[in-house]
């Protein structure tokens, strides 16, 4: 009996292998594992929020022994910031955000993305802070609100240095004071944990490093795979510069002003409508000024009131005012390292659209203030010639068409007459010229 279980147990063991599969081995810490590479750089917004996720998935998946984020950011929207710390923290291997190249910095968002890796580190000549929270258009919050929102981005970034073990004092000043610190002095106070002076030199200091609850980096230097933006992504970060966002505005404008001054063209207000809704998206990551965003609203208003009223140019004028105005208020400049409108963006484009509208205005209005073509009304006053003697029935040729004539004179084949009226199918007529 116990022979026969001694000669069942390697087959039993045999059977579990096929049927169940190997046992699952950590490709991370298995052996030496690639080094996946990533650069995100811009505004913290959605499109890179939804790019690090991908990359943090990709690089789980590859059996990666770790994952490199070379980090550029001036800042950018707090809820996508929050995602992708909560994306860093799911991660099953270590994540080491690199603040690179010299001259970079991971500003206002980027602190909190940098203290929440479980490797921070920073190249020379670079530097982090400046974390004091604004509203979307860059300007100060009100102070009830402004306490509010303070203490609670003071409680995140303190739960975040706790848990990595950085200096909590210093994070809690990048919020409350705004504070901004050099490589140097971020190693120095321990707010990160190496100084590199390029990735190569990075990566020879992470190896073999302990990560808590993560293990030991094992990774094998040469094999680099570096995640490139996908076109989606590439895609949303173009919505996201403010020459862009401003442009797609201007033709949604003018897509539905078209729209609505011809009823009916259809392309036009689809076009329009998919821009306006494009720019929209652009909006939330920028600073928009809502006083910018009114006052080209405004200049709309002017414009289709100028095909209703005969203003002789004031409301044409009044909405070019209100249009530049509002592109110029659009954007502020300078808040979280933000670019404006590029002045050779700005002006072709408010050249060109406020062209378009006064003409399309121009035009409407003056079709409403030329007398009918067409219909009833559009043959009062037309001279014909008669065809059929008139006494006092006959025809006549209008426009190259023969009609049913009526005169309270006879008039002869081939002297002309003028319509005065028209009844039904017969047209009321009198001579042209006195016989």
């Amino acid at each position: 009996m116990n022979k026969s279980i001694l000669i069942a147990l390697p087959l039993i063991a045999i059977l579990s292998g096929v049927l169940l599969g190997p046992p699952f081995v950590n490709p991370a810490t298995a052996g030496s594992a690639p080094v996946y590479l990533v650069r995100l750089t811009g505004a913290v917004s959605p499109a890179n929020a939804d790019f690090l996720e991908s990359a943090i998935r990709q690089a789980n998946a590859g059996g990666a022994g770790c994952l490199i984020v070379m980090l550029d950011t001036p800042g950018g929207l707090a809820e996508s910031m929050r995602r992708m710390v909560m994306a860093i923290y799911a991660s099953n291997i270590p994540v080491v955000v690199y603040v690179s190249p010299s001259g970079a910095r991971a500003a206002s968002a980027g602190v909190m993305i940098t203290m929440a890796a479980d490797v921070a580190a920073m190249a020379p000549g670079t530097h982090i802070g400046a974390a004091h929270p604004v509203n979307a258009g860059g300007k100060d919050l009100d102070k009830t609100m402004s306490e509010k929102v303070i203490n609670d981005m003071v409680a995140f970034i303190k739960s975040i240095a706790e848990k990595r073990g950085r200096n909590i004092q210093w994070a809690e000043k990048a919020v409350r004071e705004s504070v901004s610190i050099t490589e140097t002095e971020a190693l120095e106070n321990k707010t990160i944990d190496l100084v590199a002076r390029d990735v190569d030199a990075l990566i020879d200091l992470i190896d073999g490093l302990e990560i808590a609850g993560k293990g030991r980096i094992d990774i094998d230097k040469a094999q680099r795979v570096f995640i490139d933006e996908s076109l989606r992504t590439r895609v949303l970060k173009a919505l996201s510069d403010p020459n862009i966002a401003y442009i797609l505005m201007m033709i949604g404008l003018a897509g539905l002003y078209f729209e609505l001054s011809h009823p009916g063209v259809v392309l036009p207000g689809v076009v329009g409508s998919i821009a306006l809704i494009l720019a929209f998206y652009s909006f939330q990551t920028l600073p928009v000024n809502i006083a910018g965003v009114l006052l080209i609203v405004l200049a709309l208003i002017f414009f289709i009131m100028e095909m209703k009223i005969a203003s002789y140019g004031l409301l044409s004028v009044a909405g070019v005012v209100s249009l530049l105005l509002g592109s110029v208020m659009l954007f502020d400049r300078g808040i979280d390292g933000q670019p404006g409108i590029s002045w050779s963006v700005l002006m072709p484009t408010l050249v060109l659209v406020s062209g378009f509208f006064v003409g399309v205005a121009g035009l409407v209005f003056r079709s409403r203030r030329c007398p009918p073509m067409t219909g009833d009304s559009g043959l009062i006053g037309k001279t014909g010639v008669v065809k059929t003697a008139l006494d006092p029935m006959g025809r006549i040729q209008v426009h190259g068409e023969l009609w049913f004539a009526r005169s309270r004179t006879p008039v002869a084949v081939g002297q002309t007459v003028r319509v005065v009226a028209v009844d039904g199918l017969t047209l009321e007529v009198e001579p042209d010229a006195p016989e």
